[in-house]
């Protein structure tokens, strides 16, 4: 039976599965989706059309699925996904799309703590963990893994890619490239994330594959069109190495270097 405390607020039309927790004073809009073993702790505001996956955990003051705050939003049905695990810490907030059918996306596993803002269209991956205050503007895209500092600041539309760490208090205007070390004002590459890579269980010859990469892309003062060309043919290739170089090429904004 669905544990939900007397003193929540909820919506009829609200679908919340039986073994999922709501604590005390939330509130449930009527097209909120709650799923098995979700636990809502207390003063959690669920808005909009928002799905919360399996087991997650939202603690108090979140408010996850409002309307988000572009000023060309013109009304619509938008949407928020939160994926199986992820953990949602005090007053972290999660904005809806701005157009008819957008959708902010967080992936599974991903731990997202205190008073951090992901913005309507975001797509955050797998297993993220956004530090205190970390703020996503619109239409950022995290790939799985990585790791965003303390009151950083991301620009909208930039990516931040797979297995990359950005410092606390940076703020990233670029894209930031797969598996390196970010930071500063804007920020930009320090090194290869060793340490994330090692955790992560990425072969020690991956790991040196990668490293010469940071080197040829970061350090030989070359255009990115010369190190992409460089890479390919100096280096051996491995997925890892293909992700970096399509990451780079496919950039818009440009990536921080």
């Amino acid at each position: 039976m669905t544990a939900i405390h007397p003193t929540a607020v909820i919506a009829p039309g609200a679908e919340i599965d039986e073994n999922a927790r709501i604590g005390p004073y939330c509130v449930v809009g009527e097209h909120v989706k709650i799923a098995r073993g979700a636990n809502i702790m207390a003063h959690v505001n669920l808005d909009g059309r928002t799905t919360i996956g399996p087991d997650c955990t939202i603690f108090p003051f979140a408010s996850i699925g409002t309307q988000t705050q572009d000023l060309k939003f013109k009304g619509g049905v938008t949407y928020v996904e939160i994926g199986e695990g992820t953990t949602l810490r005090e007053y972290v907030t999660v904005n809806s799309g701005t157009n008819e059918g957008d959708v902010t996306r967080v992936g599974k596993r991903c731990h997202i703590m205190a008073y951090s803002h992901v913005a309507h269209q975001c797509i955050v991956g797998d297993e993220v963990i956004i530090s205190n205050a970390g703020t996503l503007a619109g239409h950022v895209i995290v790939e799985d893994c990585a790791v965003i500092g303390g009151l950083c600041g991301i620009h909208q539309f930039v990516r931040i890619g797979r297995m990359a760490i950005i410092g606390g208090c940076s703020k990233a205007t670029q894209d930031i490239a797969p598996f390196m070390m970010a930071d500063g004002n804007p920020a930009s590459i320090h090194g290869l994330n060793i340490i994330g890579l090692q955790r992560r269980n990425v072969p020690e010859e991956t790991r040196r594959i990668l490293k010469e990469a940071h080197r040829i892309i970061f350090r030989q003062n070359l255009t990115v069109q010369q190190a992409l060309e460089a890479i390919k043919k100096q280096l051996p290739a491995c997925p890892e190495l293909d992700h970096l170089a399509s990451f780079i090429s496919s950039s818009e904004r440009g990536i921080a270097r």
